[in-house]
């Protein structure tokens, strides 16, 4: 009979789990639409509102109620980006699951919920131009070119983030962020970081957040190099 019992606490807490897991991911749908209409004002992911409004999608009361370690407070959305130029958001939500069965001491187990969407910022046809000649892309100061319209390099994917991180936080190269020297947000509480960029900034209008990318025949691009990246 204890096994019994023990078997049917399992099965219902294994329940408990996808009901939360299918929780998380209705609401985080719900953030990702909002998102979706913000973005035309506000072109960056603010992660904590993004957090905010998952939580308001999923119900304050069903996660105090629920197996989620911490409640509503549990539920994190730091990981989350968005492409300013392409529209292209992913979405994180984590949390980390408590199973309260004494006897047995199981640790928490970390899950998560991952999507994507899509902004409307209109599309680019196929064939446009010359098809005889291969279109490139380049930035005003730029010292290569990009023959991926999407190179990492290109999309400025900007991230919100407390002063208080930047000591531990590295870009996707391993390197420091340094204070931008257009802006000087020494002392910003909030920041604005890239995934390649070396610099924060106080500021998502600072002019070291803006890139203007050309599109031109290669034969244009003498005297620059091939991207490392894209180039391949």
């Amino acid at each position: 009979m204890p096994i019994f019992f023990l078997a049917v606490v399992c099965l219902l807490y294994l329940m408990e789990m996808m009901a939360v897991q299918t929780a998380v991911r209705s609401g985080l749908q719900y953030a990702g639409k909002r998102a979706a209409q913000e973005y035309a004002i506000k072109p960056f992911m603010q992660t904590k509102q993004l957090e905010k409004e998952v939580i308001e999608g999923i119900g304050a009361d069903r996660l105090e109620r629920s197996i989620v370690e911490g409640g509503s407070a549990g539920i994190d959305c730091s990981h989350s980006q968005m492409s300013i130029r392409t529209g292209i958001a992913n979405l994180q939500a984590e949390y980390r699951i408590r199973v309260p069965i004494p006897m047995f001491s199981i640790p928490t187990i970390t899950c998560g919920v991952e999507l994507k969407i899509k902004v409307w910022t209109g599309y680019e046809k196929e064939g446009f131009g010359d098809q005889q000649k291969e279109t490139v892309y380049i930035t005003e100061t730029g010292m290569v070119y990009h023959r991926d319209y999407h190179c990492a390099y290109l999309d400025l994917t900007i991230k919100s983030v407390s002063n208080g991180q930047l000591d531990t936080l590295r870009n996707s190269s391993g390197g420091k962020y340094h204070p931008c020297e257009h802006c000087h947000p020494a002392n910003a509480g909030s920041v604005f970081i890239t995934n390649y960029g070396n610099r924060y900034h106080s500021s998502v209008l600072c002019s070291g957040l803006k890139r203007t990318v050309y599109a031109i025949p290669v034969s244009e691009a003498a005297g620059k190099g091939v991207c490392s990246k894209c180039g391949k």
